[in-house]
């Protein structure tokens, strides 16, 4: 009885300790599911890592500065699946022409001849721009004065808080696509001085197709300071002569902020044909011909590059002969002869230019010439123009007459070698 009853507790026991065994099993599979634990490469599950979302929105970025010491700058980003793939450091005069790449890369700017720096302006802009697509933000940077300069940039000793000011400017505003013109200089002049001895012209700078500069400013017939210049020295004297409420070019950058503002120049109402308007506050003189002369230049498209120094060129005779004493303008944008005016200055001075008289019937050339005096000059000029270099011009007799003019019956040596004489400053 004894043996039996062992027997039967011992199987009793093997029940127990079976159940026991798949019960442990089981407890081991549900834990290890719950917890996540890996069981064979076929049943293994990962969740997917949360996708990051892109730091810029796709597009174009930009901003600029204000004139400071004759120059603003700008900063143009680019962004491509959230990062910044393209950055451009740059600037903008206030007298217009070329932006401050272009002019530095030129040789005009002349960091290094003039600064004595380690690299030209543009050399240097272009190490911030690298640096500005490495570290992905314009607050990664370190300035060690109040000048805006670095040591995290290596070869660059320019000041570059500009540039990641407005970099960060830009990307806090959000993407603004780019402006309607091409980028470059522009500009146009009117056609011959008026019979108060001034031309008017407007220059323009266009960066990410925005009008970014423009100087509208005069030239006088005799040389000399421009209208601008004469203004601001005090000796235009718009105020104290003319009873104005401010000076002309006071007047004068106020119309051009206008047109950088609005960025169209048609986009101007006058109230009289004479060209004034109500449009911009605190400008009283008229201001047509600086909008005309803006859509014009806009309408020629950008200035190629040339081999000139960019300036106001000019030349005259020394002495009157036959009652005249001719001169010549040149001015010259991103290195290429952009405005020419070939004139006669009259002896008795109280008369107009060559120009005017001519025009207006009161010089009148012999018979046979193939036209008055003021549309022959326009044809020299516009030879000059084209051919970029005033020795490019055969003569064919003593006097300086050409036939390489078409429709030009003058003589025209006067003002060839007077062209020459004004351009030895801008080689």
């Amino acid at each position: 009885m004894y043996k039996g009853s062992f027997t039967r507790r011992r199987k009793e026991m093997k029940k127990i300790k079976s159940l026991a065994s798949v019960i442990a099993l089981g407890t081991v599979l549900v834990l290890s599911g719950c917890s996540g634990g890996q069981t064979t490469p076929a049943t293994a599950v990962k969740d997917p890592a949360p996708a990051q979302e892109a730091k810029y929105k796709e597009g174009i970025y930009f901003a600029q500065s204000d004139f400071d010491g004759g120059w603003k700058y700008t900063a143009t980003i680019e962004v491509k699946d959230g990062k910044i793939v393209t950055a451009d450091w740059n600037g903008a005069n206030e007298k217009g022409g070329p932006d401050k790449d272009t002019f530095s890369a030129s040789g005009q700017y002349g960091l290094v001849a003039k600064g004595k720096a380690q690299a030209e302006w543009h050399e240097q802009a272009q190490k911030a721009e690298a640096y500005l697509i490495e570290t992905q933000d314009p607050t990664k940077i370190t300035f060690k004065d109040n000048e805006g300069h670095t040591d995290d940039i290596a070869g660059v000793s320019i000041h570059v808080n500009e540039f990641f000011d407005l970099a960060k400017q830009a990307l806090d505003a959000g993407p603004v696509g780019k402006g309607p013109y091409q980028d470059g200089a522009y500009y146009a002049e009117d056609a011959m001085y008026g019979s108060g001895g001034w031309k008017y012209f407007a220059s323009l700078t266009v960066i990410n197709g925005n009008i970014v500069a423009a100087d509208w400013n005069g030239l006088n017939v005799n040389g000399g300071k421009d209208k601008d210049t004469l203004s601001a020295d005090g000796e235009y004297g718009l105020v104290e002569k003319g009873k104005a409420q401010a000076e002309w070019h006071e007047q004068a950058k106020k119309a051009e902020a206008y047109l950088l503002k609005t960025q169209d120049p048609t986009k101007i109402t006058y109230k009289d044909d004479a060209g004034h308007t109500d449009d911009i506050a605190g400008v009283s003189i008229h201001v047509v011909e600086f909008f005309d002369l803006a859509k014009a230049a806009l309408d020629k498209g950008p200035i190629a590059q040339g081999s000139y120094k960019d300036g106001i060129y000019y030349a005259a005779e020394e002495a009157f002969k036959g009652g005249w004493k001719y001169m010549t303008s040149i001015v010259v944008k991103n290195g290429t002869i952009v405005g020419v005016d070939w004139n006669g200055i009259p002896e008795d001075a109280t008369k107009p230019n060559k120009d005017v008289q001519s025009t207006e019937g009161d010089y009148k050339l012999a018979p046979g010439n193939q036209g008055e005096w003021a549309v022959q000059a326009q044809k020299a000029e516009a030879y000059l123009l084209k051919t970029q270099d005033p020795t490019k011009i055969n003569y064919k007799d003593d006097a300086g007459h050409s036939d390489d003019i078409a429709g030009v019956s003058v003589t025209v040596g006067e003002f060839f070698k007077l062209a020459q004489k004004a351009l030895e400053g801008a080689k």
